[in-house]
């Protein structure tokens, strides 16, 4: 069968949402789909372009005009769906519903053509109030038209236990992984005079990285016997990252918490093997949420990496490998984690065996192909 997987943002070898997009993809080809992309692509000389495939199928030019309108064009993009016969199409939300998708949606509904939107976090209203302002009046309408989305797609595909989302039946799915991309660390090092944490995101206040970072400021005042460093991998908003790096002067931490921008590939994988500990996200209370299935989680435990977390997701509650935090704003015991680490028995095979066989995008995806297309 003919499918698309619709992005409405273009794609960097530094996101983590990039990779996952083709592990989706990939994972969707795996059970037995014919998969293309549709992406903005944007050139050298700034021309935003919406690619299907290998083909340019609009080109909105490189002024503002073409950044507006990248968002409200859509025939095109319909016409290549009706005309290539493509039978699914799987639309990552940027939260983003506004008539000209809405209309979309409508004629691709007429053709029978099935359709499913996956929303990367629910709820989410939290996350757009606090976006770049040239996103503001496309999640403002968001709000206003969101709720005519039933009866226009099949599913809503959700990283959350919400039965419904906008009036839409959920597929509740888990974040995956695609072992095969996801190398295992191969040191597993006893842990007597230093530990080197890992935190990895496009960065944003939510992941509360300021926990830890404030954690140890705490630790740094007393006595200690190992020397702790915090590695913070990724961009993300200016106003976030300026708070991390002006926290970490005022606490006197230059020596100890250190940013490496955007990092990929084996420069990535070489920063995960020096790792004892992964940051995953801290704060995600400030955004409303409870309950989530957090990529970096997974990609943790798939390279073998025990790690810290504040939110529920129950693919790892009972993990041995894993430190609750508590869902506020406290700063993180940093001695607990030296403690706990220090007593782990587990090798990184040991944790990356325990998701395997569940947390692959292969399995993840085969939920939802098999939902939509059931045997009614």
């Amino acid at each position: 069968m003919k499918a698309i997987f619709v992005h409405f943002y273009d794609l960097s070898p530094h996101s983590g949402i990039s990779k996952k997009i083709l592990y989706q993809i990939s994972a969707l080809k795996e059970c037995g789909m014919s998969v293309e992309l549709s992406y903005m692509q944007i050139d050298e000389n700034g021309f935003h372009k919406r690619v299907c495939g290998d083909t340019i199928i609009e080109n909105y030019g490189n002024g503002t005009r073409s950044k507006f309108l990248k968002w409200f064009q859509f025939e095109s993009l319909t016409n290549y769906i009706i005309d290539n016969e493509i039978m699914f199409v799987y639309i990552r939300s940027f939260y983003n519903v506004n008539p000209s998708l809405l209309k979309m949606l409508r004629r691709l509904k007429e053709k029978g053509i099935k359709v499913v939107m996956e929303f990367p976090t629910y709820p989410y209203d939290s996350e757009t109030k606090s976006g770049p302002l040239k996103y503001r009046f496309i999640f403002l309408l968001n709000r206003i038209f969101r709720n005519k989305l039933k009866g226009l797609i099949d599913r809503a595909v959700t990283f959350t236990d919400y039965e419904y989302i906008h009036g839409v039946k959920t597929i509740p799915i888990s974040n995956g992984i695609d072992f095969k991309e996801i190398p295992l660390r191969s040191c597993n090092r006893e842990i007597t005079d230093t530990l080197n944490m890992i935190g990895v995101a496009e960065i944003h206040y939510w992941h509360g990285f300021d926990r830890v970072i404030k954690g140890l400021g705490e630790y740094y005042k007393n006595p200690h016997d190992i020397k702790v460093y915090f590695n913070i991998v990724g961009d993300g908003f200016d106003q976030d990252i300026n708070f991390l790096h002006k926290l970490v002067s005022q606490l006197n931490l230059e020596d100890y918490v250190h940013f490496y921008g955007s990092k990929h590939g084996k420069e990535l994988d070489t920063l995960f093997e020096q790792s004892d500990f992964g940051i995953a996200s801290l704060a995600r209370h400030r955004t409303s949420i409870t309950k989530i299935k957090t990529l970096k989680t997974r990609e943790y435990a798939a390279r073998g990496i025990p790690f810290i977390y504040s939110e529920i997701d129950d693919d790892f509650e009972n993990m041995p490998y894993i430190l609750k935090a508590s869902a506020d704003n406290t700063p993180i015991d940093i001695q607990k984690i030296t403690g706990f680490v220090k007593l782990l028995k587990l090798s990184p095979a040991d944790i990356r065996d325990t998701i395997v066989n569940k947390l692959s995008w292969k399995v993840q995806m085969q939920k939802v192909i098999d939902e939509i297309f059931k045997k009614e």
